[in-house]
């Protein structure tokens, strides 16, 4: 039987998710772990993107995926938030290219679409349908995690995951 891993990020930089989906030939997919890494909000920008870069590296030996989801940068409000965003994002596509994982990138309207076949999902919506997925007794919180966790899965039914030998 192969596995193949799925690393899926939700990026932030004060709260950034996380989430690793085991995806075994013929057998149900599995949360191997999800969370959020989170910095603190008047600690300098510097400081938090360096938390970010050590917590995923931590995150990366300890699950051993084989490639890496992220979601694209939607903003249309706050350009400030916006930028800090596209730094910890940055900073995650960093981590995973050091390592030799490969990136792939999908939009929120493209991981919507996919967990639940609706664009303006709500949070609660994709946290249901990410628990759905994985065959869960509770929904993943924070939804932070849960929409790490809905950016791996997108991305093994987006591309049909190849599995390794």
């Amino acid at each position: 039987m192969s596995t193949k891993k799925v690393l899926g990020i939700d990026p932030g930089t004060g709260i950034c998710g996380f989430g690793v989906v085991s995806f075994t030939t013929h057998k149900q997919p599995h949360m191997v772990t999800a969370g959020v890494i989170t910095t603190p909000a008047h600690t300098p920008l510097a400081d938090r993107l360096f938390d970010i870069y050590e917590s995923l590296n931590q995150i990366i030996d300890e699950t051993h995926p084989d490639e890496v989801a992220i979601e694209k940068l939607f903003f249309n409000q706050n350009i400030t938030t916006g930028i800090t965003v596209a730094e910890a994002r940055g900073v995650c596509i960093l981590v995973a290219r050091q390592r030799d994982l490969p990136i792939y990138e999908y939009t929120p309207l493209q991981i919507k679409m996919t967990m639940t076949g609706y664009g303006r999902a709500k949070k609660k919506d994709m946290q249901e349908a990410v628990r759905v997925y994985l065959n869960m007794k509770e929904v993943v919180k924070p939804d932070d995690a849960a929409d790490a966790l809905a950016a791996a899965i997108t991305h093994a039914l987006s591309t049909r995951i190849q599995y390794r030998d």
